[in-house]
């Protein structure tokens, strides 16, 4: 095969694979202890941040509790909605 031959394949942009957030949203449902036990249990994230992420969720709607690959947002999102909190991901800006 010569230079002038060379196959030209359609470029695979790799920075389209930004990270995603997993965006717990407020509910009237669960108690602010609970959500800051699942934050604790799925994450494994300490209390104190745990509490803080829960806060933020309930005095702003919404909280970005982790920022990271897609596919192991969607496991974490999924992890959450099992424990019945409100749960969705998005592309991180």
């Amino acid at each position: 095969m010569s230079d002038s031959d060379t196959l030209i394949l359609p470029r695979e942009d790799v920075a389209l694979d930004v990270p995603w957030n997993v965006v717990v949203h407020d509910d009237p449902v669960n108690l602010m202890g609970y959500v800051t036990w699942v934050l604790m249990k799925v994450f494994g994230y300490p209390e104190a941040k745990a509490a803080k992420l829960m806060m933020e969720v309930h005095t702003l709607g919404r909280s970005v509790v982790w920022t990271g690959g897609r596919e192991r947002a969607e496991f974490f999102a999924q992890q959450l909605q099992s424990h019945q909190l409100t749960t969705s991901i998005e592309k991180s800006a």
